[in-house]
């Protein structure tokens, strides 16, 4: 595939109303190995966005029937940060500069060429790609979401861990090698000075431990005792 940077099938949303350059689209990056999904109009593009989760990118035309693509833009920045390259005719500073304020991460101005919009396809992707590493950590078959504070193991979701046991856990498993005493955990976890007391932070390692526990048998947090708790080797 393109740039060698797709471990897994990408999915390019092309919001364009006119059907000849959607289409020239939809076919030059199908070729490039992309899935595609079209759309045709500002609330076609909303539909599918609210319908569907797996989309890496949108290329996303201004002048739209229905939702404008400035309307869409913002819904898509209220849902977070997917990776936007706005097609415009626009082509002055001022308008270039209002859509990168708006939240755009990319603009095209037509006519445009294939070969630079694929580029900038791949651009934007290892940028989104760098980003999802950054709010993620993996230790063994375990990984911790810290934008959903969501954890899972072998790819199954463990009941959700309250802030400041996502928080122990992100301690102990962002580095493997130490072991942690329990005033550092504290001070870490509830973002305040540890005061002497340990029953609070030993309910919530016994919460986690559980919360493991439901689905799988491996240990994640062990005890040094005398010292505190380290992620288990």
């Amino acid at each position: 595939m393109t740039g060698n940077i797709m471990d897994k099938q990408i999915t390019i949303m092309v919001v364009e109303d006119d059907t000849d350059i959607n289409q020239l689209l939809k076919t030059a990056l199908e070729k490039a190995g992309y899935e595609v999904i079209q759309a045709f109009s500002g609330t076609e593009a909303k539909l599918i966005l609210q319908m569907r989760k797996s989309v890496s990118l949108v290329l996303l035309d201004l002048m739209l029937p229905g939702i404008s693509g400035e309307e869409v833009l913002k819904y898509i920045r209220e849902m977070g940060n997917l990776p936007v390259i706005v097609l415009t005719a626009k082509d002055s500073l001022d308008e270039k500069i209002g859509m990168l304020t708006q939240g755009a991460d990319d603009y095209i101005t037509k006519p445009f060429e294939l070969p630079e919009i694929l580029a900038r396809i791949q651009v934007q992707l290892r940028h989104a790609g760098r980003e999802t590493e950054k709010e993620r950590i993996t230790y063994r078959n375990l990984t911790l979401d810290k934008s959903s504070y969501q954890v899972s193991i072998d790819g199954k979701e463990i009941p959700k861990l309250t802030k400041q046991e996502f928080a122990i856990l992100e301690l102990l498993a962002g580095h493997p090698k130490r072991v942690f005493s329990k005033e550092d955990i504290f001070s870490y976890a509830w973002e305040e000075p540890y005061i002497g007391e340990t029953k609070t932070l030993d309910v919530h390692i016994s919460n986690i431990r559980k919360k493991i526990k439901s689905v799988t048998a491996d240990e994640y947090i062990e005890t040094v005792w005398g010292i505190g708790y380290r992620i288990h080797a």
